[in-house]
C-alpha cells in the first residue's frame, strides 16, 4: 500500500508541479503589482470589517475558517519533515512560496466570492463554482468537486489525526485508539451543527491556539537569542547550496520548502475559497485581501515559530532520501511532532512535549473541521439538484470512519495520502486560477479605484463585463436602491 502509494505521489509531486507553484505565485505577484506589500494596511484593516448574517459570516469567522484549514499538523510536523529532508535551506523556500502564494491566495478568494451562490440559505462558492460559471467547463467542476471531496473528505483528516494522536502518546501515554476515539467524539458533536457552528468555534480556537505557540516560540529565541543570526544566515546559505554541509541538497531544500509550504498556507490548492465565499462582504477584493493576509499568519508567523524553535536548539535530524545523513542530532527519532517536542523540552523542561501536544491538538482539529466544510460545500455544488441529506450524513461517517483510522496507521501512509490529495487539488486549481486571470484582475483595479475615489468599494458585476455572477448582480441592484432611496431620488426599474 505504502508503495503504491509513494509512486502516485512520485507522479504528482514531479518537479512539474513545483514550478508550476512557484511560477504562478511570481506571475500573480507581478500581474497585481506586488498586491501584497501595496495592501498590507488595508488587509489587516479589513479582517475586522464586516457583519455575519443568515447567510453568510463576517469577513473575521472567514478568516479564523481559512486558518483552520492552514494552520494545522503542516506548521508542525510538516516543517519538521521538510528540515528532515530538506534541509533548513527548506525554510526559506517555505517563505517564498508563502510570499508568492499570497498573490494567488487573492486570486482564488476574489474569484469564490464573485461566483458564490445562495444554495438553502447559506453562501455556497470555490472552485467547482468558479470553474463552472468563470470558465464555462462543466465536467472540470464536477472533478474538481469530486477530487475535492475525496481530498477534504476522505484523504487529507488523517494526516491530522495522526499527528494528534502521535503528539498526545509521545507527551501524556495516551492510547491511540483512545485518541481516535475522543476525536470522533467531539468533531461529531461540531460538524452535525452546520457551517455557523464550524465558524463560531474557529474564530475562539485559532486566535488563541497561534498566539499561544508563537508566544512560546519567542521565549525559545529569546533564550538562545546569540544563535539566531547564525541560523537565519544558515537557512539562506542552505537555502541556495553554498553552506559546505548541505550544498548538494539543494533540489531537495526547493521540492521540500515547496511541498510543505503549499500542504501548510494551502495557497493555489483550492481549498481556502469554499471559506472566503462564505463571507458578508461589499466586494470580492476585500475578502481576497483578508485571506492572501491569512497566508502571511500561517507561514511568516506560525511555520516560522516551528522553524526557529527546531533550529536554535539544534533539536533535528536531515537524513535525505537517497542520500547519507547529514545531521543526526535526535538518532532514530522520525520527523514530525516530537522535533518541536524536543526543542520546547530542551528550554523548559517538562513542558515542551504536553505544549506541543496540546498545541497540535488545537492546530489539527479545527483543520479537520475546516476539511468537512470544504468536502459538504463540493458534496452541495455536486447534489445541487436533489436533496442529498444521505449523502451529507455518508460524508460525516466517512470523515469520522478515516479520523479514527488515522489515529492508528503509520504516520508515513498518512503523510503519502495526504499529499496526493493536497497535490491533486492543487494542480485542478492552479490551472483554473490562471485561466481566469482577466476577471482577478478587473476585480482588484475596481476595487483600487472605488478606494482612490474615496468610496467603499462595492461591486458591481454587469459594468465589468464579469458575467454569469449572478448573486452580485441582485446585490448591486439591491444596493442601488438603496441608495436612491435614502436620497429621495425615483428608481427606474
Amino acid at each position: 500500500m505504502e508503495a503504491l502509494v509513494g509512486m502516485i505521489n512520485d507522479l504528482i509531486w514531479s518537479q512539474a508541479l513545483i514550478y508550476l507553484c512557484l511560477g504562478t505565485g511570481l506571475f500573480f505577484t507581478i500581474a497585481t503589482r506586488f498586491m501584497q506589500l501595496r495592501h498590507f494596511k488595508d488587509m489587516i484593516k479589513l479582517m475586522f470589517e464586516g457583519k455575519s448574517s443568515e447567510a453568510g459570516v463576517s469577513s473575521f469567522q472567514a478568516l479564523t475558517l481559512a486558518l483552520s484549514g492552514r494552520v494545522g499538523t503542516g506548521n508542525i510536523a510538516g516543517v519538521a519533515t521538510a528540515i528532515a529532508f530538506g534541509g533548513p535551506g527548506a525554510v526559506f523556500w517555505m517563505w517564498l512560496i508563502a510570499f508568492l502564494g499570497s498573490g494567488s491566495a487573492f486570486v482564488e478568494a476574489a474569484l469564490g466570492q464573485v461566483y458564490k451562490t445562495k444554495q438553502e440559505g447559506q453562501f455556497r462558492g470555490g472552485p467547482a463554482y468558479y470553474i463552472e460559471k468563470g470558465l464555462k467547463i462543466k465536467w472540470y467542476a464536477v472533478l474538481f468537486a469530486f477530487v475535492t471531496v475525496i481530498a477534504t473528505g476522505v484523504l487529507l483528516p488523517g494526516v491530522q489525526a495522526n499527528s494528534i494522536a502521535a503528539g498526545l502518546e509521545n507527551a501524556f501515554g495516551i492510547n491511540t485508539s483512545l485518541t481516535g476515539v475522543l476525536l470522533v467524539g467531539f468533531l461529531a458533536a461540531i460538524i452535525f451543527g452546520g457551517v455557523k457552528r464550524i465558524a463560531s468555534v474557529a474564530q475562539v480556537v485559532v486566535p488563541f491556539m497561534a498566539l499561544g505557540y508563537i508566544l512560546v516560540a519567542l521565549i525559545i529565541v529569546v533564550v538562545n537569542i546569540g544563535q539566531l543570526p547564525g541560523i537565519i544566515s544558515l537557512i539562506f546559505t542552505s537555502a541556495f547550496g553554498t553552506d559546505a554541509a548541505f550544498g548538494g541538497i539543494i533540489g531537495a531544500a526547493i521540492s521540500w520548502g515547496v511541498k510543505r509550504g503549499i500542504y501548510s498556507n494551502e495557497a493555489g490548492q483550492g481549498t481556502a475559497p469554499h471559506a472566503a465565499a462564505a463571507a458578508e462582504v461589499s466586494h470580492p477584493a476585500k475578502q481576497g485581501l483578508v485571506q492572501a493576509f491569512s497566508v502571511y499568519i500561517d507561514t511568516l508567523f506560525v511555520c516560522s515559530a516551528t522553524a526557529f524553535m527546531i533550529l536554535i536548539t539544534g533539536m533535528y535530524n536531515v537524513h535525505p532520501d537517497g542520500v547519507a545523513p547529514i545531521v543526526n542530532n535526535l538518532g532514530d527519532i522520525k520527523p514530525g511532532p516530537m522535533y518541536t517536542q524536543q526543542a520546547v523540552e530542551s528550554v523548559l523542561p517538562g513542558f515542551g512535549a504536553p505544549f506541543v501536544a496540546i498545541a497540535l491538538l488545537f492546530f489539527a482539529f479545527t483543520t479537520i473541521m475546516a476539511y468537512y466544510y470544504m468536502a459538504e460545500t463540493n458534496l452541495a455544488y455536486l447534489n445541487r439538484t436533489v436533496k442529498r441529506v444521505w449523502s451529507e450524513h455518508l460524508l460525516k461517517v466517512a470523515l469520522l470512519i478515516v479520523v479514527f483510522y488515522g489515529s492508528i496507521k503509520t504516520a508515513d501512509l498518512a503523510w503519502g495520502l495526504g499529499d496526493i490529495g493536497v497535490g491533486s487539488m492543487a494542480w485542478l486549481n492552479i490551472i483554473a486560477i490562471l485561466l481566469l486571470t482577466k476577471p482577478a484582475l478587473k476585480i482588484l483595479r475596481d476595487y483600487e479605484d472605488q478606494k482612490k475615489e474615496g468610496k467603499d468599494p462595492v461591486f458591481d458585476p454587469v459594468k465589468l463585463g464579469i458575467k454569469d455572477a449572478d448573486f452580485w448582480e441582485k446585490e448591486y441592484k439591491q444596493h442601488e436602491a438603496t441608495v436612491s432611496k435614502s436620497s429621495g431620488r425615483s428608481v427606474s426599474s
